[in-house]
């Protein structure tokens, strides 16, 4: 007896990819997220773009450059092309592996602004906490190696990044 409907889903979305997450490779408590969270990227709705990797390109990336996404988490949504930044792109991400349930609090007002203020004091201390240089100095050995093109140290056209 043939199934009569063979593909029972005649228009399957071709790429799954619902959030591009844009992380620093060269940060090793970052990369035990990433690491985390790409062990349950399953269903494959997550892409992940190293932004320290020397072939980063910004305009592939919602023109999010390497300076901006150094200051401040960001992912690019898919397909609408927005930019989160912050707190919203761990909502975003573990949302999108199904584990949404562990942000959620953070939607609340008052839960918001207090994770907000802690995750900026953070990304404001990650270089130190991680005993990597000053950012200002990566920029400028980036600058110096010739990165211009990975680096998008050029005018940021997110100031608000």
């Amino acid at each position: 007896n043939p199934n009569p409907n063979p593909n029972p889903n005649p228009n399957p979305d071709p790429d799954p990819i619902r959030i591009d997450v844009l992380y620093d490779g060269d940060c090793p408590l970052c990369m035990r997220e990433i690491d985390f969270l790409k062990a349950r990227n399953g269903a494959g709705s997550v892409r992940f773009t190293d932004i320290s990797a020397p072939d980063y390109d910004p305009t592939a990336h919602g023109g999010v450059t390497f300076e901006s996404g150094m200051r401040r988490m960001h992912a690019v949504m898919q397909p609408s092309g927005e930019i989160v930044r912050g707190v919203a792109v761990f909502r975003e991400v573990y949302t999108a592996v199904g584990l949404g349930w562990l942000w959620e609090a953070t939607r609340w007002p008052v839960v918001s602004q207090v994770a907000d203020a802690a995750y900026e004091f953070w990304a404001r201390q990650r270089m130190w906490v991680t005993g990597r240089p000053e950012l200002e100095e990566i920029l400028a050995a980036r600058e110096a190696a010739g990165s211009g093109g990975g680096c998008g140290c050029g005018p940021d056209p997110n100031p608000k990044s």
